[in-house]
């Protein structure tokens, strides 16, 4: 990307966050339904390989019915974003409120512990309003890992919205995230990782939707080395304000193998456990890129461009 590019991404980042955080509530909705359906008319590459995802996770779908699913999922992804510029001035009752959680109790009883817990979320619904609701809701620290992105003012402004959220963040690149969040672990922390895209070639094979992907390991890895406990969780929109969050149980790691195989085993677990959901809420897994091995260009990785938080590898 260009200097100007940078700085215009930049710049318009920035005006999201300064702008659309001073508009109400419903306005911003609309007016992120309007971006999104502009988009989506457009036919881009992006609206077309979210289409070409769904093919895989609802492989009945006719021409029109993917249509649909793709107008409602990129209203979905434009949610994320108007609710993302927004959360930086909710109030606490307000954040409060913008989730519904099932499965606190599992969420409770592993952070009862002491050993930590860590959080893998798939690209679903506002892992942002997640993150941030579970920092006001269970009042202790959370960490999680973002890629650095280009220009850097980017990747600040992601860094200090987090921040601001109560989020400790950190980048996924320079080797240190991993050893930083097994520390964080070691004292009982939370530790939160989106972790259904892996970006780098030391990715776990899965089955995803019967073909094949690749998973950070990094979740896994990391409680079977600091013996915290590994909660997956989804998230979807219902059609009201309120977000879905469901917190699964425990997954385990197997008794037999060493510790490449337990985490290739548990990471599969894992990737079962989002396609459940991703296949129940389709349209609220907001995967733009792709995704699936067959669907790589030879020699890349999955491209990256929104400041997610990742899975730490």
């Amino acid at each position: 990307m260009s200097g100007w590019q940078d700085r215009l991404t930049s710049g318009l980042y920035g005006a999201g966050w300064a702008g659309v955080r001073k508009l109400p509530e419903p306005t911003a909705r609309r007016l992120g339904q309007r971006i999104a359906d502009t988009a989506w008319k457009r036919r881009g590459k992006r609206v077309l390989r979210l289409e070409s995802n769904l093919a895989r996770v609802v492989p009945d779908a006719d021409a029109e019915e993917l249509a649909r699913l793709s107008k409602a999922g990129m209203r979905s992804y434009l949610r994320y974003w108007m609710e993302s510029f927004r959360l930086p001035v909710y109030s606490r009752e307000q954040m409060a409120a913008a989730v519904d959680a099932d499965g606190l109790d599992v969420l409770n009883e592993g952070l009862e512990r002491g050993r930590g817990v860590v959080i893998a979320l798939p690209h679903m619904a506002n892992w942002d309003l997640a993150g941030a609701w579970a920092v006001s809701r269970l009042g202790i620290p959370l960490s999680t890992v973002a890629e650095r992105l280009k220009p850097e003012t980017l990747y600040d402004k992601f860094v200090g919205f987090r921040e601001g959220l109560g989020m400790e963040v950190l980048p996924h690149t320079g080797g240190s995230a991993f050893g930083t969040l097994a520390r964080r672990l070691r004292a009982g922390g939370l530790v939160c990782l989106v972790a259904d895209r892996d970006l780098s070639a030391s990715g776990v094979p899965v089955t995803f939707f019967g073909a094949e992907a690749r998973m950070p390991g990094g979740p896994a890895m990391l409680a079977l080395q600091t013996g915290a406990v590994l909660l997956p969780v989804t998230l979807w929109y219902d059609g009201t304000p309120v977000m879905k969050a469901k917190v699964h149980q425990a997954v385990e790691a197997p008794e037999e193998g060493d510790r490449k195989a337990k985490a290739a085993a548990m990471t599969q677990s894992v990737a079962d456990v989002f396609a459940a959901g991703i296949a129940e809420h389709p349209e609220d897994w907001h995967m733009l890129q792709r995704f699936w091995v067959s669907d790589l260009e030879p020699g890349k990785q999955p491209s990256h461009a929104s400041g997610e938080p990742e899975g730490a590898s």
